[in-house]
Parts: structure tokens; C-alpha cells; sequence
């Protein structure tokens, strides 16, 4: 990173403000922030949402034939990779101490593990469940994200677990399973990170 004048970081700059210059700064003189790095800057700004993408299942597309929301065994779930990655992710997060306001997650099982290896808690929020069976309910979805993220408070961040058409849907980009986007409350992409 580089060093900014010391004008710009006295003692009285709220660590908010250094963390903004600091990034101001790496984009000014051409060096990129690492993604870590600028992930946690963004996290500790607030006004934003961390859209992840369920972390790796077993192989196959959607669910099996017939599966039930409310019964597990029926679904397409986490892989052993894929919990490991859960876990990851949430040593990412305690490393920083950076504490998500809110876990909302899609109510399909590989969603909830996820959020629950990753930061041990999660609230159904059925407007993040998958519409890949049901597109019809897409629009309606999509519109109540844009109108959650624009209601985020300015110093808060949110994690929300969910699917890849859901991300899709709202950005116009595929998430790979366990990567996630940092949106702001325009729903515009701000980073895109696995958190590694």
C-alpha cells in the first residue's frame, strides 16, 4: 500500500476515513489493493452486502426430482470441500473481527450450512431462495433485494447466502460456488472475493 501523507492520517482520522484514504491512495498511484484487503476496507465502511454464493456441493445441477425444502436428504448438499470452504470463510471474517450485522440465508439446506459453518447463525430470508425451478418469481426477488440493499444502513454490512441465479439475476455475473460479491446499495459490484 502506499504511504500516504501524514496530514491525511493524524490521530484524529476515524479509522473509517484512514481505511477510505488508504484504498484512495493504492487506486491513485496504480497499485491494485489486494482482494483481502480491500474486502475488509469495504466490510468496515458499511453500506453493503456480501451476496455468497452457497460454498461446493456433490456433483449435479439444481436438486434431485421431487427433493423437499424441509428435508435435507432430499437436496443436493455441501461437499466435504465445500464445508471446508465454509469454514474458511468464516476464519476470514473472525480474523478481522468483522461481525456481520445479519445472516440471512436462502432456505435451501446447502445455503443454511453454509452460513451456519461460517459464522454459526443464520434467518431464513425467503426472498434469497433459488428461483432455478421457478423463474417466474425472479423479478419479484430480485426487486425485493434491490429494495433491501438500498434500506442497508450507511455503517453496517450484511452477509446473504444464496444462489447463483439469485446473484445473477440482480448483476448480471456468475458466481462460482463459495465466491461472493460485495454489492452496494445501488447493487452495483464492489469486489468480487472467495475471502481467501
Amino acid at each position: 500500500m502506499p504511504v500516504l501523507p501524514q496530514t491525511l492520517l493524524n490521530e484524529n482520522t476515524s479509522s473509517r476515513r484512514r481505511d477510505a484514504l488508504v484504498l484512495l491512495g493504492a487506486s491513485l498511484v496504480g497499485l491494485p489493493a489486494h482482494a483481502s484487503d480491500a474486502a475488509h476496507l469495504l466490510l468496515r465502511q458499511g453500506g453493503c452486502a456480501v451476496l455468497l454464493r452457497h460454498a461446493r456441493t456433490e456433483a449435479g445441477i439444481g436438486d434431485p426430482p421431487g427433493f423437499t425444502l424441509g428435508q435435507c436428504t432430499t437436496q443436493r448438499n455441501l461437499s466435504e470441500a465445500g464445508r471446508a470452504d465454509a469454514r474458511r470463510i468464516g476464519r476470514w471474517f473472525a480474523e478481522r473481527w468483522l461481525v456481520p450485522a445479519e445472516i440471512k440465508s436462502s432456505a435451501w439446506c446447502r445455503c443454511t450450512e453454509t452460513a451456519d459453518l461460517a459464522f454459526r447463525r443464520h434467518t431464513v430470508w425467503p426472498v434469497l431462495n433459488s428461483t432455478f425451478g421457478d423463474r417466474l418469481q425472479q423479478p419479484d426477488q430480485t426487486g425485493l433485494v434491490r429494495a433491501a440493499l438500498a434500506a442497508l444502513p450507511a455503517d453496517r454490512f450484511e452477509v446473504w447466502v444464496t444462489h447463483q441465479v439469485n446473484i445473477t439475476a440482480l448483476t448480471g455475473e456468475v458466481p462460482a460456488m463459495g465466491e461472493a460479491f460485495i454489492v452496494d446499495r445501488q447493487g452495483k459490484i464492489r469486489l468480487r472475493t472467495t475471502f481467501a
